[in-house]
C-alpha cells in the first residue's frame, strides 16, 4: 500500500482544466482547498508561465505559498510570486535554435520580464493563426523581433522557448532537434492537441524538465517520492509522472500515453471534462481518513 500523499503536483490544460476552458470547476477548486487543509502540499505543474497560470488561481482560495512550478520546470514560485527555482536557456542556444526550427512553425521566446517583451516573436499573425486564444490572452506581453535572433543581443537569456504548429510540424521539429548538435545543450517536450491537430514543441534548459522541478521540490519540502503524486496528461508530463511514486494519468490522454500507463503501472483518472482531478483528490482525502481511523482504533 501506498503512504499518504504529502506533495500533489498537477498539469495544468487538460488535466486541471477542462477541454477549452479557462476556469476550474467548482468541485476541482473545492478539492484543491480540501487537499490543502489535509496537509497536503498542492503544486500546479505548467508548461504556461507563471503570468499566465496564476490568474486561473488567484480567485479559488488557496494557499499564497502554493508552488506553481510553470515554463515546463524552468521556473519555480509560489502563488503569490516569491521566488524559488530558476533556470535560463543559453542566449547563443537560443539563436541557434530560431534558424534550425523557424522553418517548422512560430517560434517564441519567454524572457523572465513584465510586460512588453515578456514573450519574443518574429510573426503574431502566424502564431494567431494556430494558437489565437493564446495569443489574444497574452498580446500585451508580446513583442515582434525580426529576425528573432536580435532578441538577444542584449545578452539576457531566455527562460524558455517553444514552437507551435501541427501534429506532424511539431514531430518533424524534434526530430530536427534530435539530430543537431544544438541537442547537446537543451532539453525539449512536445505538447500534443490531436483533436485540433495542435503541437506544442517546449525548449528548455539543459536538465529541466516538470519531473526534475518536482523532484527538487519535493527535497525541499523534506518529502519523498513515494510520498509524492503527479497527475497528468500529455507528453511533457511524462518525467513528472516517472519520477513520482504515484503516478496518475487523465483518462482523456492519447492512446499511447494510456498504453504507456498501463506498462509502467500508472493509475487512470476520469477524462478532465468529467473532474478527474477532484476525483483523484477526493479518494487520497478519503483514503487518508480511513488509516487514520484505524490507526485510532
Amino acid at each position: 500500500m501506498h503512504p499518504p500523499v504529502r506533495l500533489v503536483a498537477i498539469d495544468m490544460d487538460g488535466t486541471l482544466l477542462p477541454s477549452l476552458a479557462q476556469q476550474v470547476s467548482g468541485r476541482t477548486a473545492r478539492a484543491l482547498k480540501a487537499a490543502q487543509q489535509a496537509g497536503i502540499t498542492v503544486a500546479i505543474a505548467t508548461g504556461r508561465r507563471q503570468a499566465y497560470a496564476a490568474p486561473l488561481l488567484g480567485s479559488l482560495g488557496l494557499r499564497a505559498d502554493m508552488p506553481l512550478i510553470t515554463s515546463n520546470g524552468a521556473v519555480t514560485r509560489t502563488l503569490a510570486g516569491e521566488p524559488m527555482d530558476r533556470c535560463h536557456l543559453d542566449a547563443a542556444v537560443a539563436r541557434g535554435l530560431c534558424g534550425l526550427l523557424r522553418p517548422f512553425g512560430a517560434v517564441v521566446f519567454t524572457f523572465d520580464r513584465d510586460g512588453p517583451g515578456e514573450l519574443v516573436l518574429e510573426n503574431i499573425q502566424q502564431a494567431h493563426d494556430r494558437i489565437a486564444l493564446w495569443v489574444d490572452a497574452n498580446r500585451a506581453s508580446l513583442r515582434e523581433v525580426r529576425p528573432l535572433e536580435d532578441a538577444f543581443g542584449d545578452g539576457e537569456d531566455p527562460i524558455q522557448g517553444m514552437v507551435c504548429g501541427t501534429v506532424d510540424e511539431m514531430k518533424r521539429a524534434e526530430a530536427a532537434l534530435r539530430q543537431s548538435p544544438l541537442f547537446a545543450s537543451c532539453e525539449c517536450a512536445r505538447t500534443e492537441y490531436a483533436a485540433r491537430n495542435l503541437s506544442i514543441f517546449d525548449l528548455l534548459p539543459m536538465g529541466v524538465s516538470k519531473g526534475r522541478a518536482l523532484e527538487q521540490l519535493a527535497a525541499r519540502l523534506g518529502v519523498g517520492r513515494l510520498e509524492t503524486m503527479a497527475i497528468g496528461d500529455n507528453w511533457n508530463d511524462v518525467e513528472m509522472l516517472e519520477w513520482a511514486g504515484q503516478a496518475v494519468l487523465m483518462g482523456n490522454a492519447s492512446a499511447e500515453l494510456r498504453t504507456m500507463a498501463k506498462l509502467r503501472g500508472w493509475k487512470q483518472a476520469p477524462h478532465n471534462d468529467e473532474d478527474g482531478v477532484a476525483v483523484i483528490l477526493e479518494r487520497e482525502l478519503a483514503r487518508q481518513a480511513a488509516q487514520e481511523m484505524q490507526e485510532a482504533r
